[in-house]
C-alpha cells in the first residue's frame, strides 16, 4: 500500500517500538524501488512513448510541463533559502543555473521553449500559461509550497525522482524521431542536456538523504516524501489524460 503520512502523530498516540535503521544499501534500494510509481509508467506516458499520442496531446503535455520547468528553479531557491550550509548551497545552486541559464548558455527553460516551438507552439503561449490545466497548476504549486515549508533535507529528498529520469529522457531521444517525425529535431536538446545533469543531481541529493535520514523513523519518512513527489507527478498526468485523451476540458460540462 502506498502512503505518504507527512503529518505528526499526537504526543499521546500509541507508537510502535522503534525499529532498527536499514543499512545505507538497503535504504537506497528501497528509495530506488519507488521507480514503479514513476510517471513513466502512467498510461499517458505509455501512449506517448509508443507513438500513440496525437499532436494536440503532445502539445498539451509540452505546455503543461513548461509550468513545471519554470517552477523548478523557484523550488531549488526555496531549498537553498532554508539551508544554512554554504557547501551544500554551493552545489545546489548549480540546479538553478542549469534551468535559468547564464549568458551564452541559456539553460533548460530555453531548451524547453525550443521544444515547444518544435511541436508547433509559440513562446507567447508558453509564457501566458493559457494551456496549463488547473489540476496541473495545483499539483506543481503544492510541490513548491512543500519545498518552502519542509526542512531543506526533506525538500532535497523530494528531488530524488530524478533517479528515474535518465531512462525516460533516453527513451524520448531513441523513439520520438521515429514516432513523431513532425517534431523538429532541435526540440530534443532538453532531453540530451538532462541526461548528464540528472545523474549528477541524483548523486548529491542521494548523499544528503542517506546521511540525514539515518533512523528507521526518518528513513520511512523519506520514503513517504519521495512517494508524495511521485504522486504529484502522477496527478499531473491524470489531469492531462482527462483533457487530451478523454477530451474533457476543465469545466467541460458547465454551460457558458
Amino acid at each position: 500500500m502506498r502512503t505518504h503520512r507527512l503529518y505528526e502523530l499526537p504526543l499521546d498516540f500509541p507508537r510502535p517500538a522503534p525499529q532498527p535503521a536499514w543499512s545505507r544499501a538497503e535504504f537506497e534500494a528501497r528509495l530506488r524501488g519507488k521507480e514503479k510509481f514513476y510517471h513513466i509508467n502512467h498510461e499517458f506516458h505509455l501512449l506517448m512513448n509508443s507513438g500513440k499520442l496525437d499532436r494536440p496531446a503532445i502539445q498539451g503535455w509540452v505546455a503543461n510541463r513548461f509550468y513545471y520547468q519554470v517552477i523548478i528553479p523557484v523550488k531549488d531557491a526555496a531549498i537553498m533559502a532554508n539551508c544554512p550550509h554554504r557547501e551544500v548551497r554551493r552545489q545546489w545552486i548549480q540546479r538553478i543555473i542549469d534551468h535559468d541559464g547564464t549568458q551564452g548558455d541559456e539553460g533548460g527553460i530555453e531548451a524547453w521553449l525550443q521544444l515547444a516551438e518544435a511541436v508547433g507552439l509559440t513562446r507567447e503561449q508558453m509564457y501566458s500559461q493559457e494551456m496549463v490545466l488547473p489540476g496541473v497548476r495545483f499539483a506543481i504549486d503544492a510541490y513548491v509550497n512543500f519545498a518552502r515549508s519542509a526542512s531543506w533535507q526533506e525538500a532535497a529528498c523530494s528531488s530524488l525522482t530524478e533517479m528515474f529520469a535518465p531512462k525516460i529522457h533516453q527513451k524520448r531521444l531513441d523513439k520520438w524521431p521515429e514516432y513523431y517525425p513532425w517534431i523538429e529535431p532541435r526540440g530534443y536538446a532538453y532531453f540530451r542536456k538532462r541526461l548528464a545533469e540528472a545523474r549528477r543531481d541524483v548523486e548529491h541529493g542521494l548523499q544528503i538523504t542517506l546521511d540525514h535520514f539515518n533512523t528507521r523513523e526518518l528513513q520511512e519518512r523519506a520514503l513517504n516524501i519521495l512517494q508524495l513527489k511521485l504522486d504529484i507527478l502522477w496527478t499531473m498526468l491524470d489531469c492531462m489524460w482527462v483533457a487530451y485523451i478523454d477530451k474533457k476540458a476543465p469545466y467541460h460540462n458547465i454551460p457558458e
